[in-house]
């Protein structure tokens, strides 16, 4: 299929037409996906500034607040550990070495009893050398829980969750409210609070790691990136047409 236009024509061959659309389609999407990231990025630094003007909240007014809102709230409120229960979340990269994420289930002190508790994400610690050992961790029985609370915690996951040898600490993959609940005789908020001060652990987590503007960079790159397709595969398929011949 040949097409004329501008003193020039194309020669469209379908396999290399079906090619480049796949890739522009792609890059496109990559562009947008980006672009959504930053929305959400921008979105939810903003949530967390207006919930810090607004302060602090005790365990208690945690609870009273909707579901639905509670992303980013502080918190603030002396807490008493609920042992032995320690979840050591795999994989954690800090500085180049892996440890894991020290957390924990607390009550507020000032609550009712038996009242919902709360885990909290302690912060970083290393890895022995060999796997099979899991680090030596020490919790004071009470605790201030000075932090930033999460609703969006779950990640991918690929396996068992969590790795019960019937000794505490327990190896998890990730955070899942719904299956550390089990080892609790009370309820647990639906999130995870990360400690942010008062901590002997190594304190590393930030609400937003890229912020914004970086995924609009990348969002503008990948659609540079398809009009760049776009333009080669135009460029690369025309021929000028002779002087001369009529149409």
């Amino acid at each position: 299929m040949t097409i004329i236009a501008f003193n020039r024509y194309w020669i469209v061959r379908w396999p290399w037409v079906l090619v480049n659309v796949l890739a522009i389609s792609l890059l496109l999407g990559l562009s947008f996906w980006q672009w959504q990231r930053a929305t959400e990025k921008t979105k939810t630094l903003a949530r967390i500034a207006d919930w810090q003007q607004q302060g602090a909240v005790d365990l208690t007014r945690l609870l009273a607040i909707e579901t639905n809102n509670r992303d980013g709230l502080p918190v603030n409120f002396d807490g008493r550990w609920l042992a032995p229960r320690v979840w050591l979340v795999d994989n954690q990269m800090v500085n180049g070495r892996i440890g894991y994420d020290v957390v924990i289930a607390v009550e507020d002190v000032a609550a009712a009893k038996d009242s919902a508790a709360l885990l909290v994400n302690l912060g970083w610690i290393a890895a022995p050398l060999q796997r099979e050992f899991l680090p030596e961790i020490h919790i004071p029985q009470r605790l201030p829980v000075r932090g930033i609370f999460r609703t969006d915690i779950k990640g991918v996951l690929l396996g068992t969750n969590i790795e019960n040898k019937g000794v505490w600490p327990m190896r998890i993959q990730q955070v899942d409210i719904k299956s550390l609940s089990t080892y609790l005789n009370r309820p647990l908020v639906e999130g995870l609070a990360y400690q942010e001060k008062s901590s002997p652990f190594l304190l590393h987590y930030r609400p937003v790691v890229l912020p914004p503007e970086r995924h609009k960079a990348y969002a503008v790159q990948w659609f540079l990136l398809a009009l760049a397709v776009l333009i080669i595969a135009l460029a690369a398929s025309a021929r000028k047409y002779p002087q001369g011949i009529g149409l």
